[in-house]
């Protein structure tokens, strides 16, 4: 009863976190030229510009919404992202961040967890900042939730499947999970590697790194 109760508390804490995250992305995004605006993100196919435009449509989408734009895509559910990243996109590069900064203090969510719209604020924020060249100094607590919901979740994102038979173990902080050649780096790259960003792997150490790998989508 205790860990439900903890989990429970957890999860309501979520949306602090989700717009620190979200102030810390627009600030660092605040002054990008048209170039670094079109530089590809770690999401295969899609720019730096496309993937903040994506974090504000789904900061936009209630279940009601979501539903009604799944039936109108027929239930294809890349169309619909794609649809709703268009909505969001702006003919011009000044148009996504400035949608973005409105939308940082949003609790509308699609049909999901408020700790998934956490890990994807995450995830997609360091899609976007490591081609840029920048970093963030995560609390770790912060990231130590995401990557338990990851490890037991393949909601959305495959992750718990990415990971079974291995051991990860974070250096940074006190995530543990799994059992099997291990994994071992920091809390982010952990996240980032479940979640198949293959280019955290060169992050990670141990014996199951390249099965891990081997796991992620090639990019």
């Amino acid at each position: 009863m205790r860990k439900r109760a903890a989990g429970r508390s957890r999860r309501a804490g979520a949306w602090p976190l989700i717009r620190n995250e979200r102030a810390a992305l627009a600030t660092d995004l605040a002054d990008l030229s048209d170039e670094q605006w079109a530089i590809p993100s770690l999401c295969s196919g899609l720019t730096v510009r496309e993937v903040l435009a994506h974090l504000t449509a789904g900061a936009g989408l209630n279940a009601a919404r979501w539903l009604a734009g799944v039936i109108r895509c027929r239930f294809d559910f890349d169309k619909q992202v794609a649809m709703r990243l268009a909505e969001q996109l702006g003919a011009t590069p000044t148009v996504a961040p400035e949608r973005f900064r409105h939308i940082v203090p949003s609790t509308t969510k699609p049909p999901l967890p408020a700790v998934a719209m956490l890990g994807e604020t995450i995830v997609h924020a360091e899609d976007i900042r490591r081609p840029l060249g920048m970093r963030r100094d995560y609390p770790i607590e912060t990231v130590t939730q995401v990557a338990d919901y990851y490890r037991g979740s393949d909601l959305v994102v495959l992750a718990k499947g990415r990971i079974g038979g291995l051991e990860l173990l974070a250096t940074d902080g006190p995530f543990a999970a799994g059992s099997g050649p291990l994994v071992s780096g920091t809390s982010l790259a952990l996240v980032m590697a479940m979640t198949g960003r293959t280019t955290y792997c060169d992050d990670l150490e141990g014996d199951g790194v390249e099965l891990l790998r081997s796991r992620c989508p090639i990019a």
